[in-house]
């Protein structure tokens, strides 16, 4: 069989997926559902007005454990984030146990090589632990580079041989709540270990489509009881990939490969919140240096929201225009926004014209359409905070 026709992998859900009439695509090495027969549209709305369920097992989920723990639980959280944050621009030492925070992995240029998610663990015993989980696509290339780093003083654990489900929505705490108990206790980036069926399982409240929602790490013989559970309850559906691009579209999210690559700063990408403002100041991470000169003034381009006013949607590699007609940037992620029902993008434009308001024009098909400049998020996040 040659390359081109050679099937992906599959995960402990591909099989659900399937039954249920998924359509099935390759999707970072795996097959995946893009959608179901609802269609895209469908699915989208219906997550965002109640829950819609995702299959991510094709994620990067892995625990970092120190090696020889000393016992004392501060002692060793602060070990093992000091060899983590060499990596990274967060701060990962600060972090509370059961608190999730987004970080970005960078090369030595101050380049992103991934964005992914860092939690510390709950548990006395189990301090010393990390819990990552980083993109598909990049996930052998960074679980390499993390374990080279540490070298023998921790151990890295990958998790996706299981399965990894995203629950997403505004009814997502009463689908969940109703079999794992302990949902409805976690805030917004916290995480805690739970049980289910005797089994030992990890519930996360984050997503990936500005909505309120949960990411479970089940092992995989969990999978498809789970799922089913899930799906047993009558406000949640199954969601493929398609709705889940328009949904962290429109919460102005930004996908590696696409929004985020190796030449991207967290600065450009308008991540500065992802730096932390310790590591800002000791200058003590990858690229360090290019941040600060592109927070003192010294930066080329910005990652915007753009609304397409008339026209089609402008998708990933159309080219954006200033007043003038001259281009000045480019768009990485595109479509249309089934919650707004006009178009919505985002792109590179130089800082200067990045204000809310800038009205610039997208080359669609070879013809200039106007849009403008809009404040991110294009849809509000509605996240469960701590009052």
């Amino acid at each position: 069989m040659s390359a081109a026709t050679e099937p992906g992998k599959t995960t402990p859900l591909t099989g659900a997926h399937v039954a249920l009439g998924g359509r099935m695509v390759a999707f970072a090495g795996y097959d995946m559902p893009v959608q179901y027969a609802d269609g895209v549209l469908k699915e989208h709305l219906w997550t965002r007005a109640h829950c819609g369920l995702f299959d991510v097992s094709h994620m990067g989920p892995a625990f970092l454990q120190l090696a020889r723990p000393s016992g004392d639980p501060d002692a060793d959280h602060a070990a093992v984030a000091a060899l983590l944050e060499p990596l990274v621009c967060g701060d990962l030492k600060g972090l509370k146990r059961g608190q999730l925070r987004y970080t970005l992995l960078l090369n030595a240029e101050g380049g992103i090589l991934d964005d992914l998610m860092v939690g510390r663990a709950v548990t006395d015993e189990r301090q010393g632990m990390l819990q990552l989980v980083v993109n598909a696509g990049t996930k052998d290339a960074d679980f390499a580079l993390i374990a080279a780093a540490v070298g023998d003083a921790a151990e890295l654990i990958r998790a996706d041989e299981g399965a990894l489900i995203a629950v997403q929505g505004p009814e997502a705490e009463a689908v969940v709540s109703a079999i794992i108990p302990e949902a409805a206790g976690l805030s917004f980036m916290t995480f805690t270990p739970a049980l289910l069926d005797d089994h030992r399982i990890t519930l996360s409240r984050c997503g990936y489509t500005g909505e309120d929602g949960y990411e479970i790490l089940v092992p995989a013989e969990l999978a498809v009881p789970l799922w089913t559970r899930l799906l047993a309850d009558g406000r949640a559906r199954p969601i493929g990939l398609g709705a889940r691009d328009s949904l962290r579209l429109e919460a102005g999210l930004p996908l590696y490969g696409h929004d985020l690559d190796e030449t991207v700063s967290p600065i450009e990408a308008a991540l500065d919140f992802a730096v932390s403002k310790r590591r800002l100041k000791a200058e003590d991470f990858p690229g360090a240096a290019r941040a600060v000169g592109e927070l003192a003034g010294r930066l080329t381009r910005r990652r915007v929201g753009l609304r397409v006013l008339e026209g089609a949607p402008a998708r990933e590699g159309a080219e954006i225009a200033d007043g003038s007609g001259a281009v000045v940037g480019v768009v990485t992620s595109g479509g249309f926004s089934p919650s707004l029902g006009a178009p919505i993008a985002m792109g590179y434009v130089p800082p200067t014209l990045a204000e809310p308001g800038v009205a610039l024009g997208v080359i669609v098909r070879g013809k200039r359409q106007a849009a403008e400049v809009i404040q991110m998020p294009f849809v509000p996040h509605r996240y469960r905070r701590k009052a």
